[in-house]
């Protein structure tokens, strides 16, 4: 199995998320992370989703998420295809924290950020790839109490010079009849 990094990109509509979760359980996959973003494109929404498949099944279900009405496209890649990150935040009791000892050691060999620091508590804010924020939590957690941590879904861009959605939509503009009249919101992206 292979992760892979799902993109959808639509209007912003209600139930849009709910259609596109049930095209993932209906083929058993379940999705590892997801977020929900404004796009480059105003008015277009990206979803940025990570699932274990295989190459078949998320072919399949990329064209099933493509068919949808308010879907105004989706494309699969591959880690390769990508530049990624997630952000991850740690909640540690400041006490806990000074008694390391090592505080500034481990700010720069993780590129760690405070962003919040008072006398109960320290929030701490890593970004990276999951091996990354990961290997940090791991780190924390044998050493200190971590009070909490989150997560958030990946955030990916696609390697090559602009979105494939921009060259799709390009396409489809320059396709159009002599002295088609656009009325559209999204004519010139």
């Amino acid at each position: 199995m292979t992760l892979y990094t799902v993109s959808v990109f639509s209007e912003n509509r209600v139930g849009l998320l709910n259609q596109i979760s049930i095209i993932f359980t209906r083929r058993r996959l379940n999705i590892e992370t997801l977020s929900v973003s404004p796009s480059a494109l105003k008015g277009i929404h990206k979803f940025t989703i990570t699932t274990f498949s295989d190459a078949d099944t998320i072919e399949k279900v990329v064209k099933q998420i493509d068919k949808r009405v308010d879907i105004i496209k989706a494309f699969y890649n591959t880690d390769e295809d990508l530049v990624y990150q997630e952000i991850a935040l740690y909640k540690i009791a400041t006490d806990q924290l000074i008694k390391l000892g090592s505080v500034e050691e481990m700010i720069r060999t993780y590129n760690i950020r405070i962003l919040e620091m008072n006398e109960t508590c320290v929030v701490l804010e890593k970004t990276g790839h999951y091996e990354e924020t990961q290997a940090l939590f791991s780190e924390l957690s044998q050493k200190v109490n971590v009070l909490q941590f989150i997560r958030s879904g990946r955030v990916a861009i696609n390697k090559s010079k602009i979105e494939r959605l921009s060259d799709m939509l390009a396409n489809l503009n320059s396709r159009k009849p002599e002295g088609y009249v656009e009325d559209d919101e999204y004519a010139g992206y």
